[in-house]
């Protein structure tokens, strides 16, 4: 369903980075941005960078969090993203605690999608973006020759959603970052683009819709996490498709804000007498 539901405040995410800086002791210590190089080059600054980062990706996953195997089947990309890398590099720690992970997701997506048997809820959701950001650090702490842009991009769909929201509400809409909303990208394909193709509010139709909204955000996901895994020491390189993924949502979200959904979006109806639009 849209994402309209208040948030659990950040406390307990803030909470367990500070814990997690200080019992791993793995921080950001060097980021490829001109200026935070600086902040995190020291004990105190990388300190504060990596808790608010584990704070922001755990939210962010938790934003995308609603729809039938959307969340699931993301933090299932980028852990692969991070398992291949670990290969990479040789560091086993890192690539088998992925793909455990990524075998944790998968017997729950069995079950999730897409007739939304089980559910994650704000607690799962939450420790998904916490094991993410964690793997994503101590990946980034443990082999220096991994870029740091490579878990910006693996990550940049939720944690784009999440600064875009930001955006919209504090700028566009002058409220609060944290009141809840419900045109997120997903909640806009959920309302604008399915409900062509399951327009019954029938409990079956309606399941039909929210398991075929998440589909579009996992293509969305892929192509970031896709040339995350091909340039995954090219600083410049993914520095440019995180830019080019930014630009790209933004136009796909205006495009069906306005009504304008691309074409290839658009699911062909049933038959006219089944389609009532919701």
């Amino acid at each position: 369903m849209p994402d309209d539901t208040p948030r659990p405040p950040l406390q307990p995410d803030l909470s367990a980075a500070t814990l997690a800086v200080w019992g791993l002791g793995s921080v950001i210590d060097h980021t490829s941005i001109p200026g935070l190089d600086w902040v995190v080059s020291f004990p105190l600054g990388a300190a504060l960078v990596t808790i608010f980062v584990v704070a922001g990706v755990a939210n962010s996953l938790n934003i995308i969090d609603g729809f039938n195997g959307l969340a699931s089947m993301c933090g299932i990309l980028i852990l692969v993203a991070l398992a291949y890398v670990g290969f990479q590099v040789d560091d086993l720690l890192i690539a088998w605690m992925a793909l455990a992970g990524v075998g944790m997701l998968l017997g729950f997506f069995v079950w999730n999608y897409p007739a939304g048997l089980v559910f994650l809820g704000d607690g799962g959701a939450y420790f998904l973006g916490f094991y993410v950001a964690e793997l994503a650090i101590l990946q980034l702490h443990r082999n220096p020759q991994v870029s740091p842009m490579f878990s910006l991009l693996a990550c940049i769909y939720p944690v784009f959603e999440t600064v875009f929201s930001i955006y919209r509400r504090r700028v566009l809409r002058d409220q609060s970052p944290g009141v809840p909303d419900g045109i997120h990208l997903h909640s806009l394909i959920y309302r604008r683009v399915v409900r062509w193709a399951a327009g019954s509010r029938e409990a079956k139709a309606l399941t039909r819709r929210n398991s075929m909204t998440s589909p579009y955000l996992w293509l969305l996901c892929m192509c970031a996490v896709v040339p995350a895994m091909m340039f995954w020491d090219n600083t410049a390189v993914l520095a440019t498709f995180i830019v080019l993924f930014s630009v790209g949502y933004t136009y796909l979200y205006w495009k069906i804000v306005r009504f304008k959904a691309p074409r290839w979006m658009m699911p062909r109806q049933r038959s006219k007498a089944s389609v009532r639009p919701g």
